[in-house]
């Protein structure tokens, strides 16, 4: 999201001072489409207007000939390239690469309305906007088509391009397959205006939201930490003293919760925190964990942490358990407990990044651990030694490079 962020950024710095916005010159990249390996997965995007860039489309390896060529690529219109990242150690090294996989980049103008329709959609989404979008790349005589949804189904963009029947399958499909749990990004094949056509879907979330319950010194690196990742941070404390504004000047939001804590739910119901939220409890504060915690435990939340030692956390999960009703390991099954992942270290930076490693790996429901020097089959794995290099944008198509025999290097 601190991506999408930076597009919207230097999109509106691009627009700024045009009275018609799509006169803007530059052009938006998004990589579609990976086969093999790839250091971004689709969805990723590059914005790219004179004189400046943001938002990658590899690892670093590609985005200079991008950014070099985006403007002569579009010039007619949007255009779709595929480059190779694969790596040939006969050769040399095609745009300083080797991630060993082919990548297909959408790169359209910014004045086209579909692109103005795609990065509309991407500002509503830093606004807690849902959107679907539906776009069919150019090719076969046809130019770029898109459709954009928000998240009731209604249509707010549709290309000039689209017939009104294309518009119905289009919709009927992508409002029966997308799903608030659906992939980010994806592709199908249906057919449009009488032909098979590629589609790619895409949901365009909101920013994962953040609610930091303490105010103390060490949410500090958290709130910066969650901030360079892109989500939405809400600090909230009950300590006036602590809640202040200029104490998180990175946070998007600071409250301060009443001083009865009965009114405790009240004010986390007016924050809208929901399901799809994440939240830690790092109050330092036993009273006021105390008053939280059983707000928090049916809320089902995405992510729900608890600093503190282990008899402390122990004694707040009991209290939560008989006040909801509930049984302890209830409770103890929606917390993480100690807060954060075993990284090691005790200061406020590195509790901080313990504590958002372990929330990423839990909202991309990964398994986190040490993987280096553990997997031996990436020793094991057979494949070629030389891998040939084709890419579209060379000058002239390179031969195959013909297998060779390991080389020898004789030490004096």
């Amino acid at each position: 999201m601190r991506e999408t962020r930076d597009i919207i950024g230097l999109w509106r710095k691009a627009t700024a001072g045009h009275a018609d916005a799509p006169s803007a010159e530059g052009a938006l990249v998004t990589l579609v489409h990976v086969e093999g390996s790839s250091y971004r997965k689709p969805g990723a995007r590059l914005l790219t207007r004179e004189g400046a860039s943001t938002g990658s489309v590899s690892g670093g390896c590609l985005e200079d000939e991008v950014v070099r060529k985006a403007a002569w690529i579009t010039r007619d219109g949007a255009a779709l390239q595929r480059y190779s990242t694969l790596f040939d150690d006969t050769s040399e090294i095609p745009y300083g690469l080797g991630c060993g996989g082919v990548v297909d980049l959408l790169l359209e103008p910014l004045r086209l309305p579909e692109t103005q329709a795609l990065l509309a959609a991407l500002e509503q989404s830093l606004q807690g906007e849902r959107r679907i979008v539906a776009t069919i790349p150019p090719g076969e005589g046809s130019p770029l088509q898109r459709m954009v949804w928000s998240r009731a189904g209604a249509v707010i963009f549709a290309s000039d391009a689209l017939t009104a029947e294309s518009r119905g399958v289009l919709t009927t499909y992508a409002l029966q397959n997308v799903r608030e749990d659906s992939a980010r990004h994806w592709e199908i094949a249906t057919p449009i205006q009488g032909r098979q056509r590629t589609v790619f879907l895409e949901v365009i979330a909101p920013p994962q939201r953040l609610f930091v319950f303490g105010a103390g010194r060490d949410a500090q690196p958290l709130v910066r930490a969650a901030h360079l990742l892109g989500w939405t941070v809400t600090v909230v404390d009950g300590r006036p003293a602590l809640a202040r504004a200029e104490n998180f000047p990175e946070a998007d939001s600071v409250h301060t919760l009443p001083n009865d804590a009965a009114q405790y739910g009240e004010t986390l119901r007016g924050m809208g925190i929901g399901p799809n939220d994440a939240a830690v409890l790092l109050t330092h504060s036993y009273v006021q964990d105390r008053a939280l915690l059983p707000l928090l435990l049916p809320m089902g939340l995405r992510y729900l942490g608890l600093l503190g030692a282990r008899h402390r956390s122990r004694l707040l999960l009991q209290e939560a358990a008989e006040q909801l009703g509930w049984q302890a390991e209830e409770c103890l099954a929606r917390v993480h407990a100690p807060v954060g992942l075993n990284l090691g270290g005790d200061t406020p930076e590195s509790v901080a990044l313990a504590i958002v490693a372990e929330i990423q790996a839990v909202l991309h429901g990964r398994e986190a651990m040490l993987r280096t020097g553990r997997d031996r089959s990436l020793l094991e794995a057979q494949g070629p030694r030389y891998i040939p290099v084709a890419c579209p944008l060379d000058a002239e198509p390179r031969p195959p490079v013909p297998s060779a025999s390991p080389r020898t290097t004789t030490l004096p």
